[in-house]
Protein backbone atom coordinates (compact mmCIF):
# COMPACT_ATOMS: atom_id res chain seq x y z
CA UNK A 1 0.00 0.00 0.00
CA UNK A 2 2.73 2.50 0.93
CA UNK A 3 4.32 2.15 -2.50
CA UNK A 4 1.27 3.93 -3.93
CA UNK A 5 1.96 7.02 -1.81
CA UNK A 6 4.23 9.22 -3.93
CA UNK A 7 5.45 12.74 -3.20
CA UNK A 8 6.31 15.23 -5.90
CA UNK A 9 8.46 18.21 -4.88
CA UNK A 10 8.65 21.58 -6.61
CA UNK A 11 10.30 24.85 -5.58
CA UNK A 12 9.22 28.42 -6.30
CA UNK A 13 11.27 31.53 -5.62
CA UNK A 14 9.92 33.76 -2.83
CA UNK A 15 10.79 37.34 -3.78
CA UNK A 16 9.00 40.65 -4.20
CA UNK A 17 7.28 39.34 -7.34
CA UNK A 18 5.89 36.21 -5.67
CA UNK A 19 2.21 35.38 -6.19
CA UNK A 20 0.63 32.47 -4.27
CA UNK A 21 -0.32 29.43 -6.35
CA UNK A 22 -3.97 28.42 -6.43
CA UNK A 23 -3.39 25.51 -4.03
CA UNK A 24 -1.26 27.45 -1.51
CA UNK A 25 -2.67 27.89 2.00
CA UNK A 26 -3.29 31.62 2.34
CA UNK A 27 -2.65 31.56 6.09
CA UNK A 28 0.96 30.53 5.47
CA UNK A 29 3.50 33.16 6.53
CA UNK A 30 4.84 33.88 3.06
CA UNK A 31 1.52 33.67 1.19
CA UNK A 32 -0.28 35.99 3.59
CA UNK A 33 2.10 38.84 2.75
CA UNK A 34 1.66 38.47 -1.00
CA UNK A 35 -1.94 39.64 -1.18
CA UNK A 36 -3.76 42.93 -1.45
CA UNK A 37 -2.73 46.31 -2.78
CA UNK A 38 0.37 46.46 -0.56
CA UNK A 39 1.65 43.02 -1.56
CA UNK A 40 4.90 44.03 -3.27
CA UNK A 41 5.79 46.56 -0.60
CA UNK A 42 5.03 43.97 2.09
CA UNK A 43 7.31 41.44 0.42
CA UNK A 44 10.14 43.90 -0.16
CA UNK A 45 10.10 45.08 3.45
CA UNK A 46 9.94 41.55 4.85
CA UNK A 47 12.90 40.41 2.74
CA UNK A 48 14.89 43.47 3.83
CA UNK A 49 14.14 42.64 7.47
CA UNK A 50 15.44 39.11 6.94
CA UNK A 51 18.71 40.27 5.32
CA UNK A 52 19.32 42.90 7.98
CA UNK A 53 18.73 40.43 10.80
CA UNK A 54 21.02 37.86 9.19
CA UNK A 55 23.87 40.36 8.89
CA UNK A 56 23.37 41.53 12.48
CA UNK A 57 23.80 37.95 13.71
CA UNK A 58 26.62 37.08 11.27
CA UNK A 59 28.59 40.18 12.20
CA UNK A 60 32.18 38.81 12.04
CA UNK A 61 34.18 39.84 8.92
CA UNK A 62 31.12 41.90 8.07
CA UNK A 63 31.99 45.51 9.04
CA UNK A 64 29.28 47.19 6.94
CA UNK A 65 26.58 44.66 7.84
CA UNK A 66 25.82 43.88 4.20
CA UNK A 67 27.93 40.84 3.39
CA UNK A 68 25.07 38.35 3.20
CA UNK A 69 21.65 38.01 1.63
CA UNK A 70 19.07 35.27 2.18
CA UNK A 71 17.21 33.78 -0.76
CA UNK A 72 14.01 31.89 0.01
CA UNK A 73 12.44 29.09 -1.95
CA UNK A 74 8.94 27.75 -1.32
CA UNK A 75 9.10 23.96 -1.28
CA UNK A 76 5.79 22.31 -2.18
CA UNK A 77 5.25 18.58 -1.66
CA UNK A 78 2.20 17.18 -3.43
CA UNK A 79 0.95 13.70 -2.50
CA UNK A 80 -0.56 11.16 -4.87
CA UNK A 81 -2.47 8.68 -2.69
CA UNK A 82 -3.81 6.15 -5.18
CA UNK A 83 -1.26 6.37 -7.97
CA UNK A 84 -3.68 7.99 -10.39
CA UNK A 85 -1.97 11.36 -10.54
CA UNK A 86 -4.47 13.12 -8.26
CA UNK A 87 -1.97 15.27 -6.37
CA UNK A 88 -3.04 16.87 -3.10
CA UNK A 89 -0.95 19.81 -1.76
CA UNK A 90 0.26 18.04 1.39
CA UNK A 91 3.10 20.22 2.72
CA UNK A 92 4.77 23.54 2.04
CA UNK A 93 8.00 24.73 3.65
CA UNK A 94 10.71 27.32 3.09
CA UNK A 95 14.27 26.62 2.07
CA UNK A 96 17.00 29.19 2.74
CA UNK A 97 20.05 29.82 0.59
CA UNK A 98 22.75 32.19 1.87
CA UNK A 99 24.49 34.44 -0.65
CA UNK A 100 27.95 35.64 0.41
CA UNK A 101 28.61 38.87 -1.51
CA UNK A 102 32.26 38.89 -0.39
CA UNK A 103 33.21 35.50 -1.83
CA UNK A 104 30.40 34.99 -4.33
CA UNK A 105 29.52 31.70 -2.66
CA UNK A 106 26.02 30.31 -2.44
CA UNK A 107 25.63 28.36 0.80
CA UNK A 108 22.86 25.86 1.48
CA UNK A 109 20.69 26.90 4.37
CA UNK A 110 17.99 24.99 6.23
CA UNK A 111 14.83 23.50 4.77
CA UNK A 112 11.70 23.74 6.89
CA UNK A 113 11.45 27.07 8.71
CA UNK A 114 7.76 27.76 8.09
CA UNK A 115 5.40 24.77 8.07
CA UNK A 116 2.21 24.68 6.02
CA UNK A 117 -0.29 21.82 5.95
CA UNK A 118 -3.94 21.62 4.93
CA UNK A 119 -4.32 18.47 7.03
CA UNK A 120 -3.13 20.36 10.11
CA UNK A 121 -5.83 22.97 9.38
CA UNK A 122 -8.35 20.14 9.24
CA UNK A 123 -7.15 18.70 12.55
CA UNK A 124 -7.10 22.00 14.47
CA UNK A 125 -9.88 24.01 12.83
CA UNK A 126 -12.41 21.32 11.86
CA UNK A 127 -11.89 18.01 13.66
CA UNK A 128 -10.86 19.43 17.03
CA UNK A 129 -13.58 22.08 17.01
CA UNK A 130 -16.29 19.59 16.01
CA UNK A 131 -15.12 17.18 18.72
CA UNK A 132 -15.45 19.82 21.44
CA UNK A 133 -18.80 21.30 20.42
CA UNK A 134 -21.26 21.02 23.30
CA UNK A 135 -18.70 19.39 25.61
CA UNK A 136 -17.90 20.41 29.16
CA UNK A 137 -14.17 20.91 29.20
CA UNK A 138 -11.61 20.39 26.46
CA UNK A 139 -10.39 17.07 25.05
CA UNK A 140 -8.79 15.74 21.87
CA UNK A 141 -10.24 13.02 19.63
CA UNK A 142 -8.85 9.51 19.64
CA UNK A 143 -5.76 9.12 17.42
CA UNK A 144 -5.60 12.88 17.03
CA UNK A 145 -2.72 13.88 14.78
CA UNK A 146 -1.71 10.30 13.95
CA UNK A 147 -2.46 10.50 10.23
CA UNK A 148 -0.73 13.85 9.80
CA UNK A 149 2.29 12.71 11.80
CA UNK A 150 2.68 9.51 9.81
CA UNK A 151 2.35 11.34 6.49
CA UNK A 152 5.04 13.79 7.53
CA UNK A 153 7.44 11.04 8.65
CA UNK A 154 6.83 9.25 5.35
CA UNK A 155 7.65 12.47 3.51
CA UNK A 156 10.95 13.07 5.33
CA UNK A 157 12.11 9.52 4.61
CA UNK A 158 10.80 9.49 1.03
CA UNK A 159 13.09 9.28 -2.01
CA UNK A 160 11.72 12.65 -3.16
CA UNK A 161 12.87 14.37 0.03
CA UNK A 162 16.24 12.65 0.23
CA UNK A 163 17.03 13.39 -3.40
CA UNK A 164 16.43 17.11 -2.86
CA UNK A 165 17.71 17.83 0.66
CA UNK A 166 20.84 16.78 2.52
CA UNK A 167 19.54 17.43 6.03
CA UNK A 168 16.29 16.96 7.87
CA UNK A 169 14.01 19.97 8.37
CA UNK A 170 13.90 22.48 11.21
CA UNK A 171 10.75 24.50 11.88
CA UNK A 172 10.64 27.70 13.89
CA UNK A 173 7.38 28.82 15.53
CA UNK A 174 6.27 31.45 18.01
CA UNK A 175 5.99 30.69 21.70
CA UNK A 176 2.58 29.97 23.19
CA UNK A 177 0.80 32.79 24.99
CA UNK A 178 -0.73 30.16 27.31
CA UNK A 179 2.57 29.15 28.91
CA UNK A 180 5.28 30.65 31.10
CA UNK A 181 8.92 30.27 30.07
CA UNK A 182 11.94 30.27 32.39
CA UNK A 183 15.41 31.23 31.19
CA UNK A 184 18.12 28.67 31.91
CA UNK A 185 21.89 29.08 32.26
CA UNK A 186 22.42 27.30 28.93
CA UNK A 187 23.59 29.78 26.28
CA UNK A 188 24.38 28.90 22.67
CA UNK A 189 26.60 31.30 20.67
CA UNK A 190 23.98 31.71 17.92
CA UNK A 191 20.66 30.50 19.34
CA UNK A 192 21.17 32.43 22.58
CA UNK A 193 19.72 31.61 25.99
CA UNK A 194 17.58 28.52 26.30
CA UNK A 195 14.16 28.76 27.94
CA UNK A 196 12.08 26.00 29.49
CA UNK A 197 8.25 26.07 29.45
CA UNK A 198 6.25 25.32 32.58
CA UNK A 199 4.03 22.82 30.77
CA UNK A 200 3.61 21.05 27.45
CA UNK A 201 1.05 22.03 24.81
CA UNK A 202 -1.20 20.54 22.15
CA UNK A 203 1.10 21.94 19.46
CA UNK A 204 4.11 20.21 21.01
CA UNK A 205 2.18 16.93 21.21
CA UNK A 206 1.12 17.33 17.58
CA UNK A 207 4.67 17.90 16.39
CA UNK A 208 5.92 14.95 18.48
CA UNK A 209 3.66 12.73 16.38
CA UNK A 210 5.58 14.08 13.38
CA UNK A 211 8.77 12.79 15.01
CA UNK A 212 9.95 16.25 16.09
CA UNK A 213 11.23 17.46 19.43
CA UNK A 214 11.31 21.08 20.57
CA UNK A 215 13.67 23.48 22.33
CA UNK A 216 13.22 27.18 23.05
CA UNK A 217 15.98 29.74 22.52
CA UNK A 218 16.16 33.54 22.49
CA UNK A 219 18.88 34.80 20.13
CA UNK A 220 20.89 37.90 20.93
CA UNK A 221 18.89 41.14 20.61
CA UNK A 222 15.63 39.24 20.20
CA UNK A 223 12.55 40.25 22.18
CA UNK A 224 11.31 36.74 22.97
CA UNK A 225 12.25 33.06 22.64
CA UNK A 226 11.48 31.07 19.52
CA UNK A 227 10.32 27.45 19.39
CA UNK A 228 12.62 25.22 17.29
CA UNK A 229 11.16 21.88 16.19
CA UNK A 230 13.73 19.42 14.87
CA UNK A 231 15.05 15.87 14.50
CA UNK A 232 18.36 14.76 15.95
CA UNK A 233 20.68 17.35 17.51
CA UNK A 234 19.73 20.95 16.78
CA UNK A 235 22.93 22.40 18.23
CA UNK A 236 25.38 20.16 16.36
CA UNK A 237 23.69 18.97 13.18
CA UNK A 238 23.55 22.44 11.61
CA UNK A 239 26.19 25.06 10.90
CA UNK A 240 26.26 28.55 12.36
CA UNK A 241 25.13 30.16 9.11
CA UNK A 242 22.37 27.57 8.66
CA UNK A 243 20.96 28.38 12.10
CA UNK A 244 21.22 32.12 11.45
CA UNK A 245 19.28 31.71 8.20
CA UNK A 246 16.38 30.16 10.12
CA UNK A 247 16.48 32.69 12.95
CA UNK A 248 16.57 35.69 10.63
CA UNK A 249 13.77 34.37 8.42
CA UNK A 250 11.34 33.21 11.06
CA UNK A 251 11.97 35.94 13.64
CA UNK A 252 11.20 38.49 10.91
CA UNK A 253 7.91 36.76 10.13
CA UNK A 254 7.03 36.66 13.84
CA UNK A 255 7.80 40.37 14.22
CA UNK A 256 5.15 40.94 11.55
CA UNK A 257 2.55 38.44 12.81
CA UNK A 258 3.15 38.65 16.57
CA UNK A 259 4.54 42.19 17.13
CA UNK A 260 3.17 42.24 20.70
CA UNK A 261 5.65 39.46 21.48
CA UNK A 262 8.49 39.68 18.95
CA UNK A 263 8.59 43.42 18.35
CA UNK A 264 8.09 44.36 22.00
CA UNK A 265 10.07 47.34 23.22
CA UNK A 266 11.47 45.36 26.16
CA UNK A 267 13.03 41.91 25.88
CA UNK A 268 11.82 38.84 27.76
CA UNK A 269 13.27 38.49 31.25
CA UNK A 270 14.25 35.41 33.21
CA UNK A 271 10.56 34.53 33.59
CA UNK A 272 8.46 35.26 30.52
CA UNK A 273 4.76 34.94 29.83
CA UNK A 274 3.91 36.02 26.26
CA UNK A 275 0.75 38.02 25.69
CA UNK A 276 -1.01 39.21 22.55
CA UNK A 277 -2.58 41.92 24.72
CA UNK A 278 0.83 43.49 25.42
CA UNK A 279 0.73 47.16 24.37
CA UNK A 280 4.38 48.24 24.61
CA UNK A 281 5.51 47.19 21.13
CA UNK A 282 6.44 48.76 17.82
CA UNK A 283 4.21 47.81 14.88
CA UNK A 284 5.97 46.97 11.64
CA UNK A 285 5.03 48.86 8.49
CA UNK A 286 3.77 45.65 6.94
CA UNK A 287 0.04 45.07 6.49
CA UNK A 288 -1.37 41.90 8.05
CA UNK A 289 -4.95 40.86 8.88
CA UNK A 290 -4.89 38.51 11.87
CA UNK A 291 -8.66 38.05 11.97
CA UNK A 292 -8.80 37.02 8.33
CA UNK A 293 -6.09 34.46 8.98
CA UNK A 294 -8.22 32.77 11.65
CA UNK A 295 -11.22 32.61 9.34
CA UNK A 296 -9.16 31.19 6.50
CA UNK A 297 -7.84 28.38 8.70
CA UNK A 298 -11.39 27.00 9.01
CA UNK A 299 -12.03 27.38 5.29
CA UNK A 300 -8.77 25.61 4.47
CA UNK A 301 -9.49 22.83 6.94
CA UNK A 302 -12.81 22.18 5.23
CA UNK A 303 -11.00 22.14 1.88
CA UNK A 304 -8.75 19.35 3.17
CA UNK A 305 -11.77 17.47 4.52
CA UNK A 306 -13.60 17.68 1.19
CA UNK A 307 -10.73 16.97 -1.20
CA UNK A 308 -8.49 14.66 0.84
CA UNK A 309 -9.87 13.25 4.10
CA UNK A 310 -13.34 12.17 2.95
CA UNK A 311 -12.46 10.83 -0.54
CA UNK A 312 -9.54 8.77 0.77
CA UNK A 313 -10.59 8.11 4.35
CA UNK A 314 -10.55 4.31 4.14
CA UNK A 315 -7.21 4.23 2.32
CA UNK A 316 -5.64 6.75 4.69
CA UNK A 317 -6.88 5.06 7.86
CA UNK A 318 -5.67 1.64 6.74
CA UNK A 319 -2.31 3.01 5.61
CA UNK A 320 -1.76 5.00 8.81
CA UNK A 321 -2.47 1.96 11.00
CA UNK A 322 -0.13 -0.16 8.90
CA UNK A 323 2.59 2.51 8.97
CA UNK A 324 2.37 2.90 12.76
CA UNK A 325 2.69 -0.87 13.20
CA UNK A 326 5.94 -1.04 11.25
Amino acid sequence: MTEDFAFKISTLCFDENYTPADHTRLTTNFANLARGENRQENLRRALTMIDNRFNALAHWDNPKGDRYAVELGIVSADLDVDGNGGDFPAIEMLKTTIVDHKTGARIEGIVGNSFSSYVRDYDFSVRLMDHNKGRDGFSVPENYGDLHGNLFKLFVTSPAYQENFAKRPVFCLSVSHNKTYHRTANEHPVLGFEYQPDTTSLTEAYFRKMGLQVRYFMPKNSAAPLAFFFFGDLLNDYSTLELISTISTMESFQRIYRPEIYNANAAAGTVFQPSLDHQDFSPTRIVYDREERSQLAIKQGKYAEKHFIKPYRDILDAWSAQYAAQ
